[in-house]
């Protein structure tokens, strides 16, 4: 009899999460903040900002490299990059008003599956809804990389820690942005 088990890291989609807020503006001008992904410093809890290193700004098929910066604290136990670090991401949606989505790649520039996005949704007397929402089908060359080392229970813990933080990301960013553009 042959057993084979799985991995908690094999799983699809590994992580799946939205969040959303309600935000005093219109949904055009959302969608012309939070597809200016060198504005992100203003409010990710990790991206600082970057640049647009091929295509237009904001346009599918445009790649963004984003400069990142994790404290010690972030899942502190973890075996994950700390301090500066660097990624690349191609637009993969881009409709003004509506959505605005991109795909991390691999330092090869190869596609991932795991994509960021936003939706915005007219709500009416001059206010949006603003979902901010994340999935990732496999697991990308960088969980691999984390997790290579960890039995599989600890793995587990990961993916668990993991989502908790990319939970709070969704909605830190959310309040952020809301906060950026009601300013405004």
């Amino acid at each position: 009899m042959t057993v084979t088990s799985e991995s908690v890291i094999d799983q699809s989609p590994l992580f799946e999460l939205d969040a959303r807020i309600r935000i005093s503006a219109s949904p055009a001008e959302i969608y012309s903040v939070v597809s200016d992904l060198t504005r992100s410093k203003e409010w990710s809890p990790e991206c600082m900002g970057g640049q647009w290193t091929h295509g237009e700004p904001s346009a599918v098929g445009s790649v963004f490299r984003g400069e990142n910066l994790r404290s010690q604290d972030v899942v502190g136990w973890a075996p994950l990059v700390r301090g500066t670090w660097y990624t690349e991401s191609r637009v993969v949606a881009a409709e003004p008003g509506r959505t605005f989505r991109w795909m991390m790649l691999t330092h090869a520039r190869e596609d991932q599956e795991s994509i960021w996005g936003f939706d915005v949704q007219d709500a009416g007397e001059g206010t949006s809804w603003l979902v901010h929402h994340f999935r990732m089908g496999r697991a990308t060359a960088g969980i691999h990389k984390i997790v290579a080392g960890l039995d599989e229970d600890t793995r587990k813990r990961f993916v668990d820690d993991w989502t908790a933080k990319l939970e709070q990301d969704l909605d830190d960013t959310l309040a952020r942005i809301k906060d950026v553009i009601e300013k405004n």
